[in-house]
């Protein structure tokens, strides 16, 4: 109930907060009724929901958003995002294969609405979502509701804690909670949620499909910008963040006078105002929604003003730096840098990736920086010694390949947990000691 107040308290902070992204990326002007339950009715069709919030979380789930698809073909797939790159993002791997809405504010009588009319027999949350009023309505109309890939770093557990009793409240609505690892699982339990509802099942980020014509696609690229130039990417950056990767590679260019930066903002509001830093530094730059052919030799810096295609951008750089890191936003995925074979840089906030973090810099795959110098010196290491920065990109790609299998152990999980739900189709096998689907 404290809840539900709370949040019809915040509803002109919602709306304004809606509007002024709006100014900055006017996708968000669009689909309002949706953010509020006012969706298409799927009346008449079984439904499977999936949520994932935006691009990063689609991008883990396809893999699971495919197996639940091939599994169950009878049912309908609706997959939610709260972002129009999240929804761009769907649409782009699926397609019409799947439905795709905004999921509703977390308003008891937009929850309500959302689920009357699509009315799902099974709800999959992808991460660690914070909706106590949707959990609750799923338990209320027993939806069985499974909690996947969820991951629980030190700052957002302490966050939790400051609403533990919500927290414990919304958690126990729960029927499956699949944690990526024993960190994440004991936070879990710290929190008071209950023991037998988690599961330790591993990243699904790892299971994430690589389209086959991607290294292909990052040769292309590569022969369009150079293929004797070095290039280094620093991807999903942050404000704060672009200012010290042009410092240092400002540093960098007297030793590398042919260098290529592709610098990836996070958001797409904020591409014009990086591509307008760039220039101010007396940068030449080009921009990836305009300049698709072959770039001249003295552009600087490319700028990644596109969406969906960050994956073909890393495979055409020698070295990537992920962003959200020198800046206290937690960092980025780094997989998708390593699934190609980039050796990966990131600075010290990698707390939403605390494991990811520690088995690569275990393995060799990966360096940390702490400031600007020590970022031109990593990226210029890596530039001067080729044998490194193959055998680094070799033990990132090693990475993945040792650690797949938690796709087929969450639906392994979901069919022993959900019979009821009628959750039982597809058999799950082992080949040489691997769970696959058959």
């Amino acid at each position: 109930m404290l809840w539900s107040v709370t949040s019809y308290l915040l509803l002109p902070y919602v709306l304004v907060s809606l509007a002024w992204r709006a100014l900055r990326y006017p996708a968000y002007w669009y689909r309002w009724p949706e953010r509020f339950g006012f969706v298409r009715s799927l009346e008449g069709r079984r439904v499977i929901w999936v949520h994932a919030v935006s691009v990063g979380e689609v991008r883990s789930a396809a893999a699971l958003i495919e197996a639940l698809a091939e599994r169950y073909p009878r049912h309908c797939l609706l997959v939610t995002t709260m972002t129009p790159t999240g929804s761009e993002q769907v649409r782009e791997l699926f397609g019409q294969r799947v439905v795709h809405t905004y999921v509703p504010y977390d308003f008891p009588d937009a929850v309500n609405r959302f689920l009357d009319r699509t009315a799902p027999e099974l709800a999959v949350i992808a991460e660690t979502e914070f909706w106590p009023n949707l959990f609750g309505a799923c338990r209320r109309r027993g939806i069985p509701l499974c909690l996947v890939n969820v991951r629980l770093s030190q700052a957002s557990f302490r966050g939790y804690t400051w609403v533990g009793r919500t927290t414990r409240a919304m958690f126990a609505h729960a029927d499956l909670i699949c944690a990526q690892t024993r960190i994440d699982a004991q936070r879990l339990r710290n929190l008071g949620v209950r023991d037998h509802t988690i599961e330790i099942t591993g990243n699904l980020k790892f299971d994430a499909e690589r389209p086959r014509d991607l290294m292909t696609e990052g040769e292309r690229l590569r022969s369009r910008w150079g293929r004797d130039r070095p290039v280094w990417i620093a991807a999903s950056t942050h404000p704060g963040e672009e200012r010290r990767i042009l410092d240092a590679f400002a540093m960098l260019l007297p030793a590398y006078p042919d260098m290529l930066l592709v610098l990836v903002p996070r958001h797409p509001e904020r591409f014009a105002a990086v591509v307008g830093l760039c220039r101010r530094r007396g940068y030449r730059v080009a921009r990836r929604s305009v300049d698709t052919g072959a770039l001249a030799d003295d552009v600087n810096v490319l700028v990644g003003d596109t969406m969906g295609e960050l994956q073909r951008l890393y495979a055409g750089a020698d070295v990537s730096f992920i962003g959200g890191s020198l800046v206290p936003k937690g960092g980025q995925n780094p997989l998708e840098a390593c699934a190609v074979r980039l050796p990966v840089i990131f600075g010290r906030h990698m707390f939403h990736f605390e494991e990811i973090t520690a088995m690569l810099l275990e393995r060799g795959a990966a360096r940390q920086v702490h400031d600007v110098q020590s970022l031109a010196e990593a990226v210029s290491l890596y530039f001067e010694q080729p044998a490194l920065r193959r055998e680094a990109g070799r033990a990132a790609h090693s990475l993945i390949e040792d650690n797949r299998g938690a796709l087929a152990r969450t639906l392994e999980l979901m069919a022993e947990r959900l019979p009821q739900a009628g959750f039982t189709g597809g058999e799950i096998k082992r080949r040489d000691g691997e769970l696959s689907l058959s």
